[in-house]
């Protein structure tokens, strides 16, 4: 299958979206869209209209470059092009994977094994199917690094009945911490006991690598806004024989589960990405990213020293390369950051008509809320350069920031 052709580009300068703005360090929120993803795309906005499923000269381009882009995200994760499905946000993707995987069973028994770090979109999903479907949902307990404990997984498996469904999801990597978790052995010891295992890469496809044989998955989640595409293109990848409910009826389109004619733009867009997200793993983006988050890390430490603690794992390698997630003592992380006009990056911390809450991943691995208030997240990506680091540094360090 011909992909499409990715125009060179320079990421040394700055990109346009980011010229004259402040340091952008949110890279874990969203990516500004990438001009070569731009550029890809954009004949299927404008000229190469057609419907994908039409049968004239207006839907072969379409259908060509629908085919070419399914191909590019799934040699990302190592998957085959029919496995992979588009959907139209993570959190969709999410609700097709673990709602279909639950309704496809007809009505039988089911269990729904989710961490208590998981994304909102797969812990809101499990409540709702709990309430609305009555599926037995258990939530497992992280360390005070953000890790699942395979042994506390399979002691949960071995509560479910014989005649169950179970699926088991877990994330790749962590949003606010970084923490990449142990994939591999999480579905190994679920499918001895004979689980459906599910994997949120929303943040982990395009920053390390991912494939979904290693990993041992059924069905993994894919985000374009994550790795410079636009909001709007995502995917899901369905192993092969694995049977889901679908998320929209209708057409036959998406392999009969998500009808509605196909946003080829956009789906060229998330082709695209994969496409230079592959080239960044091989040409050493991950590791020039670890070492700005390292030295990030290093003057901050030293310029606030005893007052800077690092939230997650310590070894560098079970950690996504450019998170970087630290409590200052004695301060409030969005008292900080309103003082640091000069980057743009976030705390983890909920915010309710003006007060301010814990974030509940770190409250999840033990953090009190003193520490945990005092949270930033920042996260660095493909225009992220020394120079932001220095203007960070200085950003956050010009003054004690008080508790407020």
């Amino acid at each position: 299958m011909t992909e499409h052709a990715i125009p060179a580009a320079d990421t040394t300068g700055p990109h346009p979206g980011l010229a004259g703005g402040p340091v952008y360090l949110d890279y874990n929120a969203t990516t500004p869209v990438d001009p070569r993803v731009t550029e890809a795309a954009m004949p299927y906005w404008t000229t190469a209209f057609g419907n994908p499923s039409s049968d004239h000269r207006y839907a072969a381009e379409p259908r060509r470059a629908l085919a070419a882009a399914r191909h590019q995200v799934a040699a990302l994760v190592g998957a085959a092009a029919s496995e992979i499905v588009f959907t139209a946000s993570g959190s969709e993707a999410n609700l097709l994977a673990l709602r279909g995987a639950v309704l496809a069973t007809c009505g039988g028994d089911t269990h729904l094994i989710v961490q208590a770090t998981e994304h909102p979109a797969v812990l809101q999903t499990g409540r709702a199917l709990e309430r609305l479907h009555g599926t037995r949902v258990t939530v497992l307990p992280v360390d005070q690094h953000g890790f699942v404990d395979p042994a506390a997984l399979d002691a949960v498996l071995r509560t479910s009945a014989p005649a169950e469904q179970t699926v088991v999801s877990i994330m790749a990597a962590n949003n606010e911490t970084g923490t990449i978790q142990p994939i591999p052995e999480l579905s190994e010891i679920a499918h001895r006991r004979g689980a459906l295992v599910h994997c949120d890469a929303a943040q982990a496809c395009g920053k390390i690598p991912v494939d979904v044989d290693r990993l041992g998955v059924d069905l993994l989640t894919i985000v374009g806004h994550k790795m410079y595409a636009p909001r709007g293109a995502a995917a899901l990848y369905v192993r092969e024989g694995v049977r889901l409910e679908p998320v929209v009826y209708g057409g036959g389109q998406e392999h009969g589960l998500r009808a509605g004619t196909e946003n080829v733009a956009l789906a060229v867009a998330l082709g695209a990405a994969a496409g230079l997200a592959a080239d960044d793993l091989t040409s050493g983006l991950p590791q020039r990213l670890a070492g700005l988050r390292d030295e990030l890390h290093r003057q901050l430490a030293r310029a606030l020293p005893g007052r800077v603690h690092r939230n997650g794992p310590t070894a560098a390698d079970r950690r996504l390369p450019n998170t970087l997630n630290i409590s200052i003592d004695g301060t409030r992380g969005h008292d900080v950051l309103a003082a640091a006009p000069a980057i743009a990056a976030s705390t983890g911390s909920a915010c309710h008509s003006g007060v301010h809450s814990p974030s509940p991943v770190l409250t999840a691995m033990g953090i009190g809320a003193e520490r945990a208030l005092g949270t930033l997240r920042l996260t660095l990506g493909r225009w992220s350069t020394p120079s932001d680091v220095e203007t960070a540094v200085h950003a956050l360090t010009p003054q004690d920031h008080a508790r407020s």
